[in-house]
Parts: structure tokens; C-alpha cells; sequence
């Protein structure tokens, strides 16, 4: 008996790009943490889909997909335009500190942190890019405003 993939979700090339890059950043520690899928789920579903019914559906088929860890090389070269991948940064970055393995350790641990600065030399995007956002996603996060702030980034980009 062969195992099959998942069939892709119902998302266009452009959103799927996306998804791939967020979902390999979220596996830069070797594992999904809850946290990690369920800010990804929230973000990319509320945002591809246009009702509830259908943001529940492709929630399921995010999540049957994002359990394929599929290297960053190999992901970052289909995103061809400067906001593609800035918002992949944001994205990546918001990930990779939504959650820490255990109570003791930084919500960044050193895996996480490597493949940032891996995904930042893949992007090659001006360090003025890469600290600009940084610092707001820094801000938003006292503020309350992070989840809102991305995702209306990301709505306006996929317009």
C-alpha cells in the first residue's frame, strides 16, 4: 500500500507559495507546534476563503498539507516580487514566535532563529526591509494589533 499526498488545496499558485514558505519556517525545529498551525490555519484561511463554510473546509485542507516539510531552497525562488516575499517574512517571522516547545525555552529557539536568518539571505531583501518589518511586527505585538496588522497586509497584497 502506497502512500498518497494530500490533494493541494483549492488555493491559487501565488497563495500556495506562500503557504509552502510560511509552513517551512514553522518546521525549522523539526515539529509543528499547535501554536504554529493554528496561527497559520487562522491567518491563511481567514484571508483565501470568502465565508465561513468554506473558510472551515480549507482549513482541513491547509492543515492535511502543511504536514509536508518541504525545504526552503526550494520554495523561496517561485516567489518572484518584493511583496511576495515580505510578506512571507511577516509571515515567517510570526510563526516562528507564536510558540516555544517548553515553559523554559525562548518562543525563538535556535533552529528557528537559523532558518530566519536562512529565509532572510534566501529573500534578499534590503536589511532596511528585513529591520523595518521586524520592528513593526515587534510593536504590533505589545499593542495587540500583530494578528490584525497581518492580516490586512496579506488581504491587500492578494488583491
Amino acid at each position: 500500500m502506497s502512500l498518497q499526498p494530500p490533494p493541494p488545496p483549492s488555493i491559487t499558485p501565488r497563495q500556495m507559495n506562500l503557504l509552502r514558505v510560511v509552513t517551512a519556517m514553522a518546521w525549522a525545529d523539526g515539529g509543528l507546534a499547535t501554536e504554529e498551525v493554528e496561527t497559520m490555519l487562522d491567518r491563511f484561511s481567514g484571508i483565501f476563503a470568502v465565508d465561513a463554510p468554506q473558510q472551515q473546509m480549507l482549513r482541513q485542507e491547509l492543515q492535511d498539507y502543511m504536514m509536508q516539510n518541504i525545504p526552503l531552497e526550494e520554495l523561496t525562488p517561485k516567489l518572484q516580487t518584493p511583496e511576495e516575499k515580505e510578506i512571507v517574512l511577516r509571515l515567517g517571522y510570526e510563526v516562528i514566535r507564536s510558540s516555544a516547545r517548553t515553559p523554559d525555552e525562548d518562543r525563538v529557539n535556535e533552529e528557528e532563529a537559523a532558518a530566519y536568518q536562512k529565509l532572510i539571505a534566501l529573500l534578499g531583501l534590503p536589511e532596511a526591509t528585513v529591520q523595518k518589518i521586524e520592528a513593526e511586527l515587534s510593536g504590533s505585538e505589545s499593542s495587540g494589533n500583530l494578528i490584525d496588522d497581518l492580516t490586512h497586509k496579506l488581504e491587500e497584497f492578494l488583491r
